[in-house]
């Protein structure tokens, strides 16, 4: 008797790509996942941006020569992670006031602002992974004037960047012992 599998509620999708810490590579990360995005269904703003300029950050600040640097985006549920990997975990990213005239610089203020959550984990050595997530919600927003239930909006101001990541890593995770 032939049966049916239900699908299941929340499928997850994912992308891993390996890219040259180069602005080439940067780029090239940036067009990749805007083609997995579309693919996807999914919106591609602000997800493109974010991944432009982690990728960017990764070749710029994260390069290591003959090293490459990781492009890996997953769904679950409502929720797109971005992850960029890079061999420089001894160089942790951080937000730097900047300079009004500067030209460079605020990348991960960018980040920060696009992003609903952001942050740094460490990897094996010598890796660390710069992480944001967007979370596409399809239920409606709440209206001010009606009670609801859940987590309340965050603070106005700054976001501030999380040390472990709120999702699973997306490959096979590793013991310190």
């Amino acid at each position: 008797m032939n049966q049916k599998l239900a699908a299941p509620e929340h499928a997850i999708r994912n992308f891993s790509v390996l890219l040259s810490p180069t602005p080439r590579g940067a780029r090239l990360a940036r067009l990749l996942a805007t083609q997995q995005l579309l693919a996807w269904g999914l919106p591609l703003d602000p997800a493109q941006l974010i991944v432009a300029e982690l990728a960017n950050n990764a070749a710029t600040h994260g390069r290591v020569p003959g090293r490459n640097f990781q492009l890996l985006l997953y769904v679950v549920g409502g929720t797109l992670r971005i992850e960029v990997t890079d061999t420089r975990g001894d160089q942790l990213p951080r937000r730097r006031p900047t300079d009004p005239v500067a030209e460079s610089g605020r990348g991960l203020t960018l980040v920060a602002a696009l992003a609903d959550r952001w942050g740094v984990a460490r990897g094996l050595p010598p890796r660390k992974t710069v992480w944001a997530e967007l979370t596409f919600g399809t239920a409606q927003s709440p209206q001010p004037d009606r009670p609801h239930s859940g987590p309340s909006a965050p603070p106005a101001g700054e976001k501030a960047p999380h040390q472990t990541p709120t999702l699973p890593p997306a490959g096979p995770t590793h013991s310190g012992e």
